[in-house]
């Protein structure tokens, strides 16, 4: 099994303008496994890189004739590239729920810069305004994502929580059983309590191995781990 390190962080103040850090900061530090353009998992934890916004991974852009393409993938490949048999560096700067939103790094620079300036990914500027001249050279160059037309990441997820909402919830076959039990798109298997904020909007298909539980005990037995929120 890879190891982690945590070692200690003192931020500059320059540092503190992007966004307040966790009370405790640290670095994680050891090899990575990129679950979409902009995500990875470093053994145990869920690393979202800081300041960028990549498509999610069934995102798809369409080019000016109008055929599409499978940019979010295309996104996450970008990442494991820049990632493969590297050791990564991430200074984590917060957290959003279980995720250390995280600035990294490897011998060959900082993985936010390399996804926003060849065009994989856009600046976040809700959070941060650091890799907007980053995201400039791209749409100027016309690279990757610029190739075509797209919807910003986050205007694609709120889209998606919308028609979600509008959309009759999916009723339990058994009404005992309620704990949806959903494998997401990077293979990871999480389930939704009644009551937690993405329950009504998350849909069970029983043929891709998704299932209803009677219980908590039972969901994690069974080896699914409960949604963060």
């Amino acid at each position: 099994m890879q190891s982690i390190i945590f070692a200690p962080l003192i931020f500059s103040a320059l540092a503190l303008t992007d966004v307040s850090p966790v009370s405790e900061p640290n670095v994680l530090i050891g090899e990575v496994r990129p679950t979409d353009g902009d995500s990875l998992r470093m053994g145990d934890k869920r690393i979202r890189l800081f300041g960028i916004d990549a498509p999610e991974s069934a995102q798809k852009c369409q080019f000016e004739n109008g055929d599409e393409w499978a940019c979010g993938r295309a996104s996450r490949r970008a990442l494991e590239r820049a990632t493969k048999g590297q050791t990564v560096r991430c200074e984590v700067r917060d957290m959003d729920r279980d995720r250390y939103v995280s600035i990294c790094m490897t011998p060959e620079g900082d993985l936010s810069d390399h996804m926003a300036r060849r065009g994989w990914a856009v600046a976040y500027t809700q959070y941060s305004m650091r890799y907007v001249g980053a995201e400039l050279e791209a749409r100027q160059a016309k690279r990757a994502l610029w190739r075509s037309e797209f919807e910003r990441p986050h205007v694609y997820r709120a889209r998606l929580r919308q028609e979600a909402a509008n959309r009759p919830e999916q009723a339990a076959p058994d009404p005992h059983c309620k704990i949806k039990g959903n494998i997401s798109r990077s293979g990871e298997r999480i389930f939704h309590m009644p009551g937690q904020a993405d329950y009504s909007r998350t849909r069970i298909n029983t043929q891709n191995g998704e299932r209803w539980f009677c219980s908590r005990d039972e969901a994690s037995a069974a080896g699914w781990r409960i949604a963060s929120r």
